[in-house]
């Protein structure tokens, strides 16, 4: 399978974040400590960390939203660490983001069928009112929802607008950041299923971040574990819960609830 990523050497520092600091320079704290790995096209990637793990900053990294200090990041065979944004712009349709707070991430001014309809339309997409219907329909809300307000919407209602919005584009790669982590268990695993489902149907590659390795048992297909900005394993996600090689692995697992009290991971 050939890799729509490629990630080499990849570093972050925290004064690469704070370009205009208000009180002087940021420190040369760095929050991504040379990262190497890939992703497959069609794969189903989880990068899993605690708080301050680098996860998220790694994320941004990855659909350019944060431009690295060093390193290289391919995507699809281009280099886009450094690209100018006017070369960049035309490859963002193709890399998608879906954002953790869906209420902060939609304009609450704008109607869901706006929401979904703006980047098609600024991409310059055709037929931009079928699509919205279809991206909807993807997502398993009906076409009057198009009509409604965020604030009209349950969270897990917004978080599927918000997964509408990024599918609309017809992407290659979607970065899904800590996306269930507001939602209740019952919305969790619907979006899940979700998630599931649009990568089989559109063929899509999606990286999945979060804290919760539960989360990424089941969705990912393989895990990149980051501890204070390094990778410390990089795995099948299967064989990371029988047989976790790091510290920092074994404490995560050990952190999840489980229903039994008694029971303990292998």
């Amino acid at each position: 399978m050939a890799d729509l990523y490629t990630i080499t050497d990849l570093r972050l520092s925290l004064a690469d974040m704070t370009r205009k600091p208000l009180l002087g320079a940021a420190p040369r704290l760095e929050i991504l400590k040379g990262l190497d790995f890939t992703i497959p096209k069609g794969a189903v990637v989880g990068i899993v960390g605690g708080s301050g793990s680098g996860k998220s900053t790694l994320g941004r990294a990855l659909v350019r939203l944060l431009e690295p200090s060093g390193g290289s990041i391919r995507f699809d065979g281009t280099d886009i660490t450094h690209l100018p944004e006017a070369e960049l712009r035309p490859l963002r349709r193709r890399f998608q983001m879906i954002f953790q707070d869906p209420m902060s991430s939609l304009n609450p001014r704008h109607r869901v069928g706006r929401i979904i309809a703006e980047p098609m339309r600024l991409h310059g997409f055709d037929g931009v009112d079928a699509r919205v219907a279809r991206a909807l329909d993807h997502v398993g809300l009906p076409q009057g929802f198009a009509g409604r307000y965020p604030h009209e919407l349950s969270g897990g209602q917004r978080q599927r607008v918000g997964i509408a919005r990024a599918i609309a584009l017809a992407p290659d790669f979607i970065l899904a950041d800590e996306i269930v982590s507001g939602l209740d268990v019952s919305s969790q695993a619907q979006v899940l299923n979700l998630l599931e489902q649009l990568v089989a149907d559109l063929g899509l590659t999606l990286a999945f971040i979060s804290h919760d390795l539960s989360v990424i048992r089941r969705l990912c297909q393989r895990t990149i574990v980051l501890y204070q900005g390094a990778i410390v394993e990089d795995r099948a996600t299967a064989d990371l819960f029988s047989d976790p090689k790091a510290a920092y692995t074994r404490e995560l697992l050990e952190a999840i609830p489980l229903p039994d009290p008694d029971q303990v991971w292998a």
